[in-house]
Parts: C-alpha cells; sequence; structure tokens
C-alpha cells in the first residue's frame, strides 16, 4: 500500500520599511536611483564606519508586530549573521538571532470557508543586502547594486503550520493586507519589497517528526509561491515513494521549465556564526513607547470589514473589494462619511453606505491606480458625496451620474456645475410628467388594451416612450408611479 503524505510549510517572509533612510545610515531608499548612488561608507562596508540604528524603522517593526499579535521585547540586541557572498559587502548581515525585538504572534487565514490560526515564531529587525545582476556586460558578467544595501527589513518567521500551497498563499495575501493597513510596507511584489522563502517538506500522515525541508527562495509573486510549492510537495512525495532521500538545499522556482530548480546547499543557523554586533548596544524600547506606538495602530482589514458589514450595510463581497487597498477603504469611508453630513443622516447609516459602495465598485474602481500605499482617484472623496447627494435628492438619475463622473474624472468640475452647465437635472414635475404620460397612452392605444388584458411586460414600452419624449430628463421613479396609476385608473 503506497504511503500517503501530509506537506508542513512554514513561510519567512521579508518586508521592507517604509522610512527615508537606511537602517544604518542616511542613505536615501528610494527605489529605482541610478546603480550604486545612494551608499556612503557605512552600507558599503568600508572599514572603520560605524552604524547607528534607524529609529523609525524600529517604530514600524514593533507597529507591525502589535498588528500580528506578537510580544514586543523591552530589549533585544543585533547580531551578525557571517556568509560570503559578492552582494555582502562586509562580509556579514546585522540581523537579530538569539534575542529578537518581537515573538510569538499569530495570523488568521481562511480558505475555502475554513479559518485557521498560523503561528507567528518573531519578527526581527535586519538590514537588506546589495543586488546581485546577473547576465549584464557581456552577457556573463554579475555587477553588484549597493542602493539596496542597508535598506530596513523586517522578516516575519512563521510557524510550520500550512499544510497545503492554497494556505500558504492565503498566508502571504493576509500578512500583505496587514503590513499595508498598519503602513510599514507597501507590498510591492515586483520591486522586492515584500518577498518570501518557503520551507516545504512533507512526512507520512499521522507522523509527529517533520521531514527534511528544502527552501525555496527568490520567488515574486503569489501565483508562482503557489506553483512552486504544489511542485515541490509533488517532486517530494514522487522521491520518496521511489525509496529516495530528500537533501536539505535551497531551490529556486523556474517558471519556464515549471519545476523548482536547485541553487545549493542549504545552511544551518550554526554557519552562520552569528554572535551579537560589537557595535551596536542593546535595543531598548520601554513600555511606554510601546503603548504609545499600540495606540497609533490602525485598525485592522479584517475588524473594519467586520464593522463594515454591521453597521454599513455592505455585503462580505463589498467589503472585500473595498478593502483591497487601504487608500481606497479610506476613499469609501470618507465618501460615505460627507455624504451621510450632507443629508443630515446620523452615520453610520446603512442605506448610505451601499449605495455608495455600490458606485464606487462599479465606476471609481475603473479609474484608480494604486502605487505603494498610495491611491491614485481622480476626484475627491467629497466631490463623489456631492455627485451621489443629487442623486439621492432625484436631480439626477443614476444613469446620469455616471455621465456626470466621466466628466467630472475628465475635466476635474465638480458634479453640481456640470449638471448645472448641461442642463441634466430630472424632471420632477408631476405635472409634466402626467402630460408626457397621457401623450404616450393616447399614441399608443393597441398597446394600452394588451396591458388591460394582463400583457403587462408593455409597461416598459411606455416607460421607454416617455423617457425619450423627455429626453432623458424625467425622473425614473415618478414615472414609473403616474404611469402605473394612469394605466390602472383609465
Amino acid at each position: 500500500m503506497a504511503t500517503a503524505y501530509e506537506p508542513v510549510i512554514g513561510l519567512e517572509v521579508h518586508g521592507q520599511l517604509l522610512t527615508r533612510s537606511k537602517m544604518f545610515c542616511g542613505c536615501s531608499t528610494a527605489f529605482g536611483a541610478p546603480p550604486n548612488t545612494q551608499v556612503c561608507p557605512v552600507c558599503l562596508g568600508l572599514p572603520g564606519a560605524l552604524p547607528v540604528a534607524n529609529g523609525g524603522a524600529i517604530e514600524m517593526a514593533v507597529r507591525a508586530a502589535i498588528a500580528l499579535g506578537c510580544t514586543v521585547r523591552g530589549e533585544s540586541r543585533f547580531a551578525r549573521k557571517n556568509y560570503f557572498y559578492p552582494d555582502l559587502a562586509k562580509g556579514y548581515q546585522i540581523s537579530q538571532f538569539e534575542l529578537p525585538l518581537n515573538v510569538k504572534g499569530r495570523l488568521d487565514i481562511e480558505v475555502d470557508g475554513v479559518r485557521k490560526v498560523v503561528g507567528i515564531t518573531r519578527i526581527h529587525v535586519e538590514e537588506d543586502a546589495a543586488k546581485n545582476l546577473h547576465g549584464v556586460g557581456a552577457g556573463t558578467d554579475t555587477l553588484v547594486d549597493f542602493n539596496r544595501a542597508g535598506v530596513p527589513l523586517i522578516e516575519v518567521v512563521g510557524e510550520p503550520d500550512l499544510r497545503s500551497a492554497a494556505e500558504a498563499e492565503a498566508y502571504l495575501k493576509r500578512l500583505r493586507e496587514v503590513l499595508m493597513f498598519v503602513g510599514v510596507n507597501d507590498g510591492n511584489l515586483e520591486e522586492g519589497s515584500f518577498r518570501c522563502d518557503a520551507n516545504v517538506s512533507v512526512r507520512p500522515v499521522g507522523a509527529e517528526r517533520f521531514g527534511t525541508r528544502v527552501e525555496l527562495k527568490n520567488i515574486n509573486s503569489f501565483r508562482f509561491v503557489r506553483k512552486a510549492i504544489e511542485h515541490e510537495i509533488a517532486r517530494q512525495e514522487a522521491e520518496l515513494s521511489a525509496g529516495g532521500k530528500i537533501v536539505q538545499e535551497t531551490r529556486t522556482w523556474s517558471e519556464a521549465q515549471a519545476r523548482t530548480i536547485a541553487m545549493r546547499s542549504k545552511e544551518e543557523a550554526h554557519d552562520y556564526r552569528y554572535f551579537p554586533d560589537p557595535d551596536l548596544p542593546p535595543l531598548v524600547v520601554t513600555a511606554a513607547r510601546i503603548d504609545e506606538i499600540r495606540a497609533s495602530v490602525p485598525e485592522l482589514p479584517d475588524a473594519m470589514r467586520a464593522r463594515w458589514q454591521k453597521d454599513v450595510g455592505v455585503t462580505a463581497y463589498d467589503a472585500q473589494v473595498l478593502s483591497g487597498h487601504p487608500a481606497l477603504a479610506r476613499f469609501f469611508e470618507r465618501a460615505a462619511e460627507a455624504l451621510a453630513k450632507a443629508s443630515g443622516a446620523q452615520w453610520p447609516d446603512a442605506g448610505i453606505g451601499k449605495r455608495v459602495a455600490n458606485f464606487v465598485q462599479g465606476e471609481v474602481l475603473r479609474v484608480v491606480t494604486t502605487e505603494g500605499l498610495v491611491a491614485h482617484v481622480p476626484v475627491t472623496a467629497e466631490a463623489l458625496a456631492e455627485l451621489c447627494a443629487l442623486v439621492d435628492a432625484g436631480t439626477i438619475s443614476g444613469k446620469m451620474a455616471k455621465e456626470v463622473f466621466a466628466e467630472m474624472v475628465a475635466t476635474g468640475r465638480a458634479a453640481k456645475k456640470i449638471v448645472d452647465a448641461r442642463g441634466l437635472a430630472q424632471v420632477s414635475d408631476e405635472g409634466a410628467i402626467a402630460a408626457a404620460v397621457k401623450e404616450a397612452l393616447a399614441a399608443a392605444p393597441d398597446h394600452v388594451a394588451k396591458y388591460k388584458a394582463g400583457k403587462t411586460n408593455v409597461f416598459g414600452y411606455f416607460v421607454g416612450q416617455v423617457m425619450k419624449a423627455t429626453k432623458g430628463a424625467a425622473n425614473p421613479k415618478l414615472v414609473n408611479d403616474v404611469l402605473k396609476r394612469m394605466l390602472d385608473e383609465g
């Protein structure tokens, strides 16, 4: 009987912190500068250069830890992680090992409607390495850009609690979301500011002991992470089923070959010869400062979605879409609050929330672009609220609102000015609408007879005729009310 195997997966996620300067020097962290222009003796590892810890980076690391339920240590230490590679000028990386800043957190994920708690072992602070550029020059050279060297990182080390590639993908998406909402990471996988290493092993179902793990590195998309883990699980199961052994090594994903490829043997922690960095004193964060940072942590996306569903009148789907980016979530809530204020309603108001949610999803999302933590929306939340207020007041129809919004995007003009300039205000004069309905009924007696005979589908014909006669300006609700009354009475 063939052995059934169970995958065991743990993720190590590196997130670049959104500071303007590097972890241990004053060089800029801006992305995209010409190679080796944002460097100094500290991040180049020149002899005699001394590091000084970036306080802003420490606060961001604490903020992330609080959002993920970690215990923040009042005292921690930086350590030197020693290894040789061209992207590490000093021959070591300043990281944390025995005494990390943050320990014992959790992240809730959901896959196919099943919720699961995934443990977080630690969140420590470290500096990034430089970037190796392969295949440049004559085509075989490797050059090194030190602009990235020293950029502050947090490493979120997850417990080996994941049991499928789908769970790993859900974990990554949820972690990225939390880090973006608390403002410490921009979530940009393409630029490498959010990247993942996956430790994957398999073991016989029911076994307690873990199998030999393989580390998958340098995977820069959620889809590739899932595909790489799925392939690696299948590869390891096939190897063990054939009587082979799994070698502890580092592999990467080749999309072209649709498989993982061996890179090098995997080092153990003792191979890095960690020891406390003698140039950096113990890192002390007072309890009072931790409390201040805790008070500044904004509402997390799960809590926001639950509140919206309970109080704001949106569905679970609406809430998921509207919280897809922190700036978009803030835009939606500001617009809904502004509409409530303009309407004299008490916020939160379920009807207002749902109406704004529908318009944001149907129209606003078409023109939104995002860049890091910034969402570029061509109208303000207050301008959108003014447009929605015109619909609520019956001044324009929902269909007209879409046209007005398109012109607002194109011209930057306010909704009211566009409506006034184009004469788009709805006709809500019941007398004028009644006259148009009367003409439509008189022009089509055969359709009136059909309606009287029970063929009510002709009602839409009459609505269309009235709207045509009023050039689309008639209030649709009033048209329906007057038309039904006159047909039923006539």
